[in-house]
């Protein structure tokens, strides 16, 4: 359904430069010219649906949503096509080269990125049928692109928020109070060196990967990533070299495994060997934790995700991108906003732990039942739909932050994070390389 963070990053590293190719031809994916799809006031025709990674879990679902759809439109056909993860952004390129993109396609964050920064996608608030006081906040715009005025690139359909997941006995064991974790990253850093310093080696706080913690812990923390025209990286900051200084600090106290600093460890297997006390942010961890390590599921707290000052949180979203020059823009549009409109979208929640991006499909009563307050699973997706509707959602990593930008900074994170290299040093050396590759980006489209 979903892939790796490291599958993600390899998968739009790896495409990139295919897609700057095709836009640097000329083939923007459009057959208008440049110009706006627009609808013809008819919804008729066949067009074509593809998901990610949704069969054979979700088969019943996804059909049972086409067939619906169908009867209310009985002049449109929709042909779903769902596929693997591995290789998904490939075959978007391959399929926008060729001239074959779907007419409604699911997008993950890097897919969105890497198709919508390129002119492949029609502008959805352009095309009507629902606009962003239907989405949970931020939603909506998590979907415009820098200098594109107000267009939208894509429907929001399911989201995952970011919540905090900790072991209380060794976070007791560690001298902190489990009713009190965190709330900033500053905050965060202090418990992980409490932590360090009670383990004795035999635990540690949580995984290194600078990759996974940034950009979200320097937005948490206020660093500026980009000027004003979005054109240049700015995270060249005293708060950026502090995180650095912290980070550095924490891995040689062993507030983090030594080996999460460079490959990845299996995260889920730390935690549920009582070797980690902060797990992934995620609802969904709670509940394989619940199935595949039940006596550490017990031990298990679950609050409101790490957010800074800003009152920020993070997100994992998916979205419905319709294809700029389809044949049948009111077939696609329909469909689209039919997919993620407020019953489909709780329905798909009692599927699969996910959250529904509209405001309505988040009001039902099953996101605010905390039942007795116990289990971490039911308080895990409380939590997370209270955040949904209240934080601002800054996982909207800038377009500008490509994967081949956060390789670039991840790098030279490792080298300060190690000692190998003076903080300050490394964040600066992380903005030039980053602003470089910004610039070639530019000069390519």
């Amino acid at each position: 359904m979903t892939r790796s963070h490291l599958t993600r990053t390899a998968v739009a590293t790896a495409v990139a430069a295919g897609l700057l190719t095709l836009s640097a031809c000329g083939l923007g994916g459009s057959g208008q010219s440049g110009g706006e799809t627009r609808r013809t006031g008819k919804a008729a025709g066949e067009i074509t649906f593809r998901t990610l990674q949704l069969k054979p879990v979700y088969t019943a679902y996804v059909q049972g949503v086409i067939d619906s759809f169908e009867r209310k439109y009985p002049e449109v056909k929709v042909k779903w096509e769902d596929v693997p993860g591995d290789g998904y952004n490939e075959k978007l390129v391959a399929d926008a080269q060729a001239g074959a993109l779907p007419d409604v396609v699911n997008l993950s964050t890097d897919s969105f990125q890497l198709l919508a920064d390129r002119g492949l996608l029609a502008d959805v608030a352009a095309l009507g049928g629902a606009d962003a006081k239907e989405y949970v906040p931020g939603a909506w715009e998590q979907f415009k692109l820098p200098g594109r005025g107000d267009g939208v690139y894509a429907y929001p359909w399911y989201v995952t928020p970011e919540i905090l997941t900790y072991n209380k006995d060794l976070f007791a064991e560690s001298g902190l109070d489990p009713d009190r974790p965190p709330t900033t990253v500053e905050q965060f850093f202090d418990y992980a060196d409490r932590i360090a310093a009670r383990s004795g080696g035999r635990y540690a706080a949580f995984m290194a990967d600078p990759k996974g913690r940034l950009p979200g812990d320097w937005q948490k923390m206020g660093v500026p990533l980009l000027n004003e025209a979005k054109d240049r990286f700015t995270f060249d900051t005293d708060k950026a070299v502090a995180w650095a200084e912290r980070m550095k600090d924490l891995y040689a106290k062993g507030a983090m495994p030594k080996e999460s600093l460079l490959k990845a460890d299996d995260i889920n297997q730390l935690y549920g060997g009582g070797r980690l006390v902060f797990g992934p942010g995620s609802p969904g961890f709670v509940k394989d934790i619940k199935a595949n390590a039940p006596q550490v599921y017990q031990r298990t707290r679950v609050a409101g995700a790490v957010t800074g000052t800003l009152g920020h949180i993070g997100i994992y979203a998916q979205s419905l991108g319709i294809r700029k020059d389809t044949a049948h823009p009111d077939a696609a549009a329909e469909f689209a906003t039919w997919v993620t409109n407020g019953p489909n979208q709780v329905e798909f929640s009692r599927r699969a732990t996910i959250y529904p991006s509209n405001a309505q499909g988040l009001a039902d009563p099953r996101f605010a039942d905390r039942g007795d307050g116990k289990d971490a699973e039911t308080l895990a997706r409380a939590i997370g739909a209270e955040q949904l509707k209240t934080a601002a959602l800054d996982a909207n990593t800038p377009v500008q932050w490509t994967s081949q930008v956060g390789d670039a900074v991840a790098r030279e994170m490792q080298k300060a994070i190690k000692g190998e290299e003076d903080p300050r040093t490394a964040v600066r050396r992380a903005q030039e390389e980053a602003n470089r590759l910004l610039a070639a980006s530019a000069g390519k489209r």
